[in-house]
């Protein structure tokens, strides 16, 4: 029996452990999968930032190219000018009036300029003439259109496009111009082009969040990410120690591009861990179910067995109870008719024993102290005569049990105690109080327990003898926790010094 019961524990242990085993195997499993992926994705999301790093380089470059495109074209369009006015101050100079100067190149030259705005200013700063400028229709109220050419003129003046030119002496005039038509189109187009590449670059929210700022990194230069400057540059610390920032070099500067994990990733990331948790959840929540109603259907088993049991051992036990009589009126041995006695009561306890166990216990408010002496007193005649018992009694200590069910506790504790010292030893029972409970120590001088025992023993089937079904101790706990609210556990033990339970009852 021993070897059966000692398996089947061995195998319910070994079943947890693999099973805990798989359990780990495939949450690892599942984790680094997971996690895989997501780098996986992480890794394409650099590879996008590096590209997009690229790309503003690229940028970079066509806009230094545009701007040296630009700027070679109004020289050029200066070096028109400065032949336009060159012809006009032939034309303007009185001095040469009667020399041979081919007048009509000259003013081929200043018909030729159909696209440069040009406006001329005397030595008074008045407006003398200009050309090809464009003024849109002036109404009531306005400015007139020499005021409005005087103040464009003086703009383009201090912008730096202008010439002063001697006449003749003592008088100057001053040609002020502007970009062509033609050129300023095409800075707008250029213009254009640029920001639409930064929209579609930087300010797409669909894209992982990106800053993009100076070489000192004070100013956003760009950016996908919502907020103030401030709130924005705050963020540099954390991107920074997710992911390394990508230089971007602009010829004479530098810019650094400073990005964060997508929330699809980040969301990856967590995702696997809320599964999990979301399984483990249902997981327990189905265990307490079924075990709640597994613990039911062992109730209902128990308390099936126990009324078949008690019914069972109520016929036997009336026979012997006549046949009893019936040797009382044959004048048998008083003595020996005794002890029978005695035993046809005990055999009638356990009867109502088995029977309280299948019904509804009612506890009643008695001195445990009796009822753990009276079970003691039928146990000494009983037990080997090399085991010494000490009972010490305390004073009254009345408590809600029933005496039936505690005389059956007390009676497997002191069985097992007795099998564990093999019929040889100390056997102590002392009694203690504390402010919401009784405590019953059983003390022996056994072969005791290791600290892995301590719960497995109250489990149903484990025994520690040769002989043995594993349901005494099982059926002590039953009683303590189930009927009595109380609790029944190994308060100490030693091995080869022996074990001390303690049975808890609450007041």
């Amino acid at each position: 029996m021993r070897n059966k019961s000692s398996n089947l524990y061995s195998n319910k242990q070994r079943w947890k452990i693999a099973l805990l085993i798989l359990a780990l195997c495939i949450i690892g499993g599942s984790l680094w999968v997971s996690n895989a992926m997501v780098r996986k994705i992480a890794v394409k999301e650099t590879a996008k930032a590096r590209q997009w790093a690229q790309a503003i380089q690229k940028k970079a470059e066509l806009v230094r190219f545009s701007r040296q495109t630009f700027l070679s074209l109004q020289q050029k369009e200066r070096e028109r000018i400065e032949i336009v006015v060159s012809a006009q101050k032939a034309l303007l100079n009185p001095s040469n009036l009667g020399a041979n100067q081919d007048i009509d190149f000259a003013m081929s030259i200043i018909n030729g300029n159909k696209d440069i705005p040009v406006i001329l200013l005397d030595d008074r700063g008045e407006i003398s003439q200009s050309k090809n400028v464009v003024l849109e229709p002036l109404k009531s109220g306005e400015k007139s259109k020499d005021s409005l050419l005087k103040e464009m003129a003086q703009r383009w003046i201090m912008e730096g496009r202008f010439f002063t030119v001697e006449v003749f002496e003592g008088f100057e005039m001053t040609y002020a111009f502007d970009e062509s038509v033609q050129l300023k189109s095409l800075k707008k187009q250029s213009d254009s082009l640029i920001n639409t590449f930064n929209q579609d670059l930087i300010s797409d929210t669909r894209l992982m969040p990106v800053i993009l700022v100076d070489s000192l990194q004070q100013k956003v230069m760009a950016t996908n990410v919502p907020g103030s400057n401030q709130r924005v540059l705050a963020k540099l610390n954390e991107y920074s120690s997710l992911n390394d920032p990508i230089r971007i070099n602009l010829g004479l500067t530098a810019q650094w591009l400073f990005y964060d994990q997508s929330p699809e990733v980040k969301q990856l990331r967590w995702f696997p861990y809320l599964q999990l948790a979301l399984i483990a959840l249902i997981v327990f929540i189905g265990y307490l179910v079924f075990s709640t109603f597994r613990r039911a259907e062992q109730n209902q088993v128990w308390a099936g067995m126990a009324k078949e049991t008690a019914h069972q051992l109520g016929t036997p036990i009336s026979s012997l109870s006549a046949w009893l009589d019936f040797l009382e009126a044959q004048s048998a041995n008083p003595e020996s008719l005794a002890e029978m006695r005695k035993d046809i009561a005990r055999l009638e306890n356990v009867t109502e024993r088995f029977s309280k166990i299948g019904s509804e216990t009612k506890l009643e408010n008695a001195d445990i102290v009796e009822t753990v002496g009276h079970v003691m007193e039928y146990l000494k005649p009983r037990l080997s005569q090399k085991v010494e018992i000490t009972l010490e009694k305390n004073e009254t200590m009345p408590v809600p049990h029933n005496a039936a069910l505690m005389e059956w506790v007390i009676e497997n504790i002191t069985k097992n105690a007795v099998d564990a010292m093999e019929g040889s030893g100390k056997l102590k029972v002392r009694f203690s109080s504390s402010k919401n409970c009784v405590n019953i120590d059983v003390e022996d001088t056994g072969k005791g327990l290791s600290p892995k025992q301590f719960k497995a023993i109250f489990q149903p089937g484990y025994s520690t003898k040769k002989r043995g079904w594993g349901l005494g101790l099982s059926l002590v706990k039953r009683i303590v926790e189930s009927y009595h609210k109380g609790k029944v556990y190994v308060l100490r033990s030693e091995l080869g010094l022996g074990t001390t339970f303690r049975i808890s009852l609450p007041l």
